[in-house]
């Protein structure tokens, strides 16, 4: 089975949640999380803040990530971890693979013409919210 992590990341204030404006297919155009594939050769967590600091340069001193949901795609053969955090303290946030952006909380995460997931995003996004007490931030 292929496995792919994906990672929630909020402002110190959780106010906002990072997000990469996809620079190519899976949903080219659209909103999503940072993320990517785990390799055979490391953790799920090496892989989640491996793949956090590629594609943002925020490293473990910055955050603490908590393993939150698996998402398990049987007919395609594929499972995705759900990882998030909240910041520290502001830092500067760059990377070379997709344009980021910290969009509002206030969004309606399920507009599929500007998020993708299929509605995924929205229903993360509500899960954590709804469990903040049992995440450390």
């Amino acid at each position: 089975m292929r496995k792919y992590n994906i990672i929630i990341i909020y402002d110190k204030e959780y106010k906002q949640v990072l997000m990469c404006l996809r620079s190519k297919d899976p949903f080219l155009g659209l909103y999503n999380f940072v993320g990517g594939k785990i390799e055979n050769d490391e953790t799920d967590e090496e892989a989640a803040y491996r793949e956090l600091f590629e594609e943002t340069h925020i490293d473990r001193d910055n955050i603490v990530l908590t393993h939150t949901h698996d998402l398990v795609y049987y007919l395609e053969d594929m499972s995705m971890q759900v990882w998030c955090g909240q910041l520290r303290e502001d830092i500067d946030i760059y990377g070379d693979e997709n344009q980021l952006e910290w969009i509002s909380l206030k969004e309606n995460f399920f507009d599929l013409s500007r998020f993708a997931g299929y509605g995924n995003i929205g229903h993360l996004l509500y899960s954590i919210d709804i469990n903040r007490d049992k995440i450390i931030f």
